[in-house]
């Protein structure tokens, strides 16, 4: 190790550490350094280093020079609480940067108004191995000025012994803001007064308690489940000590709300009409046999034969899984490939190994150790909330089975599948799905699974039609009963009758030549039969999804859903990469229209740079516009990104989640910000989106200063009814075709009319073919659809009179059920 030279990261006031309001810096809890009061407002790296990490909040960066010297710097006091409002992030984990490269923008006014203190301490947090040799302090300094220089305390040698017995205990972290530089300080200081090795564990990552920067890099939450470990001779005193100070709260505790157990599906008595409902996955129409499938439980010891043997057993059972999912990855499709990339990554988790290998030291089999670790990350997944991160658990389970048959050696389940066999299943396993052949599969139904898990994914790509969440009620069905599965429809038919099975014949050579002849007139316009035109658009998540919309002779994007930029991501897109982004698909459009949805997180989308509070209903708390104006500063960067696209108005800008009209106003005064700062003067459009009853009701309030009305009719049929529309035991109940949601249709219309705005329908009653006439009727204009129904839309458009529709409409609205919308508009179909 040698001397190394830190520049000031800020232009400022450089003071002793001793002048920083906080004690934990004062008293040098972190370890020593120096204070900048700052003037300029980005954060610079001091010499050449590594990014150890990026607190979630975008507050604090850590380095690590080259000769070892762990650099922290923390901008601001308190501004954790913050949750990185007025913070923009430069770099990623992992980076090397040179001295002087930006690391950290911030907001230096809202910082003065909101923090406790701007001072920022520059931290050497490993002072057992680095003390500062010289440094300069109470004077005004800028950016690369010196501030400080290191030498390392003494070459430390290597001590090998044997590994010493570990204890753990669990944790529920309570601390509001999780364990950043406060409490990891305070942990730290704790360890330090044992021997023991001790450290926090999560969801298989692992961090020394001693080290503050290690443990903020976990980024633990509130709510997080840890293990507290220890080992050594006063280990069970170590570990009490500081599980005891994390379960204080330390002064920043806040109530844990209580996670939901995982649900279980029990088999349930068959409906006497034989009629299941559930969730499309996959569309599509067939008949066939039914097949039920039950994975068997694989066996494993739980003593090990020398950590020696269990480890070499495991390597050798990833190994034979990488291989064989690396040539599966040969053939077949994109979203395969992309699938199978996925496990790949999972399998090649090194906190996943590493937490098997723990275990294996600890005397546990290598099929024992596999399954614990990747049970931890399970139930960290479900413990979420979130419903999207929730169906990767399926990927993670397929995985553990794959490993855990290459170690005992069991073959896979293999079932001689039929022609016109339809899978039924609990859940079914991405690795089950690619290994039967689509030729003999008319499709499958499970009991539970949601609409975005990689299963669906597959299905789709694959042309197999799919229902999910169909409850228990599926597992009672036998072995080889006749099925009628209408994944469009949402229902499974269970033993229908001869003039049922005849009908399903006959419709589905109808579809099949119905789809071809619509096919033929994909790009022709759709004009009802009295002349009037209608657009049907397609909904859009990526380029492929534009390319695909304008094969499929859809005229434009209704919906492009910009969370594909922001989840899935420790931090967010900055305004040049999302440009970049709605850039590419416009031109994708070929300079047709394009509508882009403001993010639309919360509820069951998280991102975790948005730490949002726990909430006891998610889907009634901070999602949609909510998050955007509590953290306007996204959204301000998000508008800037959609103005740049060019040519200037293809793109108008829709809002999710409007309740009122003070939402609506608040977004245009961002976006008349936004506007000026571009220097732009024409208006852009700016609608909403009709999600919510509120919104519905008071549709002429709000089109009088919107520029058009989009109605996502899956959240908006949710929230009228009262339903969550991921219950599988409500699934069956879950209808956009329901009177009462069809009533608030046309409230929203008649409140458009009045202002003279158009109406569309971007949610997944714009695909259902059976809403086409009803939809017409109550005032929509524009539908956009998924892109690979968009020909059968327009084709049904052409096929209608507008008068008829309007008479249908007034129909359909005094109905007393959806069930007899749909037979009122099956009969004006016919």
């Amino acid at each position: 190790m040698s001397t190394v030279v830190l520049t000031a990261p800020l232009q400022g006031w450089v003071a002793p550490l001793d002048e920083t309001p906080d004690a934990v810096f004062a008293e040098r809890m972190l370890g020593d350094g120096l204070a900048i009061d700052p003037l300029g407002s980005t954060l610079h790296a001091p010499c050449d280093a590594v990014v150890t990490s990026v607190h979630r909040a975008r507050h604090a960066v850590a380095l690590r020079a080259a000769n070892g010297a762990e650099i922290l710097m923390h901008v601001g006091l308190e501004t954790v609480a913050l949750d990185g409002e007025g913070f923009s992030v430069f770099v990623a984990e992992g980076q090397s940067v040179k001295a002087g490269e930006p690391l950290l923008g911030f907001d230096l006014d809202l910082l003065a108004q909101r923090a406790k203190s701007l001072i920022t301490p520059v931290v050497i947090t490993n002072p057992d191995a680095f003390s500062i040799v010289r440094r300069d302090q109470d004077r005004a300094v800028g950016v690369g000025d010196f501030l400080m220089a290191l030498s390392p305390v003494g070459e430390t040698a290597a001590v090998t012994s044997a590994p010493a017995l570990e204890i753990s205990r669990e944790v529920i972290v309570p601390l509001a803001h999780g364990i950043h530089a406060r409490p990891a300080a305070r942990i730290a200081e704790t360890a330090r007064g044992f021997t023991a090795e001790t450290a926090l564990s999560v969801t298989g990552r692992r961090a020394s308690a001693k080290s503050p920067v290690g443990l903020m890099a976990l980024a633990i939450r509130h709510g997080d489940a840890i293990q507290v470990v220890a080992s050594g001779s006063d280990a069970e005193a170590a570990m009490a000590a500081i599980a005891d100070l994390i379960e204080s709260g330390m002064g920043e505790g806040a109530p844990v709300a209580a996670k939901a157990a995982t649900p279980v599906v029990a088999p349930a008595e068959l409906p006497r009409d034989g009629m299941l409902k559930g969730v499309l996955a996959a569309p599509g129409l067939s008949i066939g046999k039914a097949v039920r499938l039950a994975s068997s439980d694989i066996a494993v010891r739980e003593a090990g034969e020398g950590a020696a043997h269990e480890e070499a057993a495991l390597t050798a059972a990833i190994a034979k899984v990488r291989a064989r999912i690396e040539a599966n990855a040969l053939t077949g499709d994109k979203a395969r490939k992309a699938i199978l990339g996925a496990h790949l990554a999972f399998l090649e988790d090194p906190e996943l190994f590493a937490g098997a290998r723990r275990l294996i030291g600890a005397g546990k089999s290598a099929g024992f150790a596999w399954r614990a670790a990747v049970g931890g990350y399970v139930e960290a997944l479900r413990g979420l909330g979130d419903r999207r991160l929730a169906e990767r658990v399926d990927d993670l389970i397929d995985l553990e089975r794959q490993v855990l048959r290459a170690l005992t050696g069991e073959e896979d389940d293999t079932t001689v599948l039929a022609p016109g066999s339809i899978l039924l299943a609990d859940e079914l396993l991405p690795s089950q799905l690619m290994g039967v052949d689509p030729g003999v599969v008319a499709g499958f139904a499970t009991a539970r699974g949601g609409p975005t898990s990689h299963v669906a994914i597959l299905a789709a790509a694959m042309g197999i039609p799919a229902l999910v969440a169909l409850g228990g009620a599926v597992l009672s069905v036998e072995d080889g009963a006749a099925l009628i599965l209408d994944a469009d429809g949402g229902a499974l038919r269970v033993a229908p009758d001869a003039p049922a099975l005849a009908a399903a014949q006959t419709q589905l050579a109808h579809r099949q030549a119905r789809k071809a002849q619509a096919q033929a007139a994909a790009h022709d316009p759709a004009v009802t039969r009295d002349g009037t035109r209608i657009e049907v658009f397609a909904n859009t998540g990526a380029v492929k999804d534009a390319v695909a919309a304008v094969e499929n002779g859809a005229e434009g994007s209704g919906l492009l859903r910009t969370e594909f930029l922001f989840l899935d991501r420790e931090t967010p897109p900055d305004e040049d990469e999302q440009a970049r982004q709605y850039q590419a698909i416009a031109d994708a459009l070929a300079g047709r229209p394009l509508i882009i949805r403001t993010l639309d997180v919360g509820g069951d989308k998280a991102a975790p740079y948005l730490p949002i509070p726990a909430e006891e209903n998610p889907a009634l708390g901070l999602r949609g516009v909510r998050v955007s104006l509590w953290r306007p500063h996204l959204l301000k960067t998000q508008l800037r990104a959609i103005l740049r696209v060019q040519p200037f108005g293809q793109c108008k800008i829709m809002v999710p989640m409007i309740g009122s009209l003070d939402e609506l106003r608040a977004v245009r005064a961002v976006l008349d910000e936004a506007q000026r700062e571009l220097g732009i003067t024409e208006r852009v459009a700016l609608g909403v989106m009709i999600e919510t009853p509120a919104a519905a009701v008071t549709a002429d309030l709000i089109a009088a200063e919107a520029d058009f009305l989009s109605i996502g009719t899956n959240d908006l049929t949710q929230y009228v009814l009262a339903m969550d529309r991921g219950n599988p035991e409500l699934a069956a109940r879950i209808d956009a075709l329901h009177p009462a949601v069809l009533r608030m249709i046309d409230l929203t219309c008649r409140g458009a009319e009045k202002h003279g705005r158009w109406v569309g329908v971007c949610g997944g009653l714009a695909s259902d073919l059976a809403a086409t006439a009803i939809l017409l009727g109550l005032g929509v204009t524009e539908l956009s659809t998924t892109a690979s129904i968009a020909p059968e839309v327009k084709a049904r458009v052409r096929e209608l009179d507008l008068a008829a529709c309007r008479d249908l409409a007034r129909q359909a609205l005094n109905q007393t059920s959806p069930e007899a919308v749909r037979d009122l508009a099956k009969a004006f179909g016919s």
